[in-house]
């Protein structure tokens, strides 16, 4: 196994890598600095797009004209060519302390996000169902911090946390109806120095989560035992995808600033796009938004 710093981006907030089998390119967030990032699997060409708030997540879209971007003030459609925004909506109007946080697609080109409480301090987030038509559904409420949704392999298990739980929960999910139910913890990091961030599913069932504050990716069984721990060069790593021409490298993001004054500081590393190469295990191919 090998540890590599891929790009030295120096993100605030990294977050949310997503690897693209279409165009063999890898595309990562900074949420406080307000851009999308896209790079080789080499970590070459890389190009940037600006926002003008906060974003928590993005998927692509199936027709390949750019992605759909959850920021903080709801959905948007970015258009790659251009650089311009369309919104969609904002779920929480009406709410001035919550942001728009994770997020990924399901089998059926869903997008499933979580919002967040800007302090971390209140259950005031919810997760969110933008379905193709641009109508949104509001699946499940009382959350701090959203993070890490993704599926197993047949898509019927939607996994999911609310960072400060320091729990990942397993839901059963209705792939016709989008719908999640028969929520239970599929594992917990009470105890340990870091907190459940984001997470991916590889093709042997298996979920890799990013504890972020500790330095760690974790690899859980499909039945919540620990597999797997990787020591990372930073404390603060964020998300986790596997990603490159045959889905066996895994990418991570990290942050070069904590978002609260009382979590740890990194080195120069922090910030960093990481390629961990070597792990004998491949990915799945990401879906894309269906509009």
């Amino acid at each position: 196994m090998k540890i590599e710093q891929l790009v030295d981006c120096q993100t605030i907030l990294g977050e949310g890598p997503l690897w693209d089998v279409q165009q063999q390119r890898i595309y990562w967030i900074d949420s406080f600095g307000n851009k999308v990032y896209r790079a080789t699997v080499e970590g070459r060409e890389v190009e940037t797009w600006d926002v003008p708030e906060k974003i928590g997540s993005m998927a692509l879209r199936k027709d390949g004209s750019g992605a759909v971007v959850a920021l903080r003030t709801g959905f948007f459609l970015l258009d790659f060519a251009t650089g311009e925004l369309e919104a969609i909506g904002d779920p929480e109007a009406d709410i001035e302390t919550t942001r728009m946080n994770d997020g990924k697609v399901d089998r059926h080109g869903r997008f499933l996000v979580g919002s967040m409480d800007m302090q971390e301090s209140a259950p005031n987030g919810a997760l969110y169902r933008l379905d193709p038509d641009f109508s949104w559904s509001k699946l499940e409420s009382g959350i701090m911090v959203s993070n890490g949704p993704c599926w197993s392999p047949d898509g019927r298990t939607f996994y999911f946390t609310d960072t400060w739980s320091e729990d990942i929960w397993a839901y059963d999910y209705d792939l016709d109806q989008g719908t999640i139910s028969n929520r239970r913890t599929f594992c917990s990091t009470k105890g340990q120095d870091g907190v459940p961030d984001g997470s991916t599913v590889d093709a042997e069932g298996c979920l890799w989560n990013a504890q972020v504050y500790g330095g760690e990716i974790v690899r859980y069984a499909p039945d919540g035992r620990v597999d797997r721990r990787i020591e990372m060069p930073v404390k603060k790593v964020t998300s986790v995808m596997f990603g490159g021409p045959d889905l066996d490298i895994l990418f991570a993001t990290s942050m070069a600033k904590p978002p609260l004054p009382h979590l740890p500081e990194d080195g120069p590393l922090g910030g960093s796009l990481f390629a961990i190469r070597g792990l004998g295990v491949t990915g799945l191919p990401e879906p894309r938004f269906a509009a």
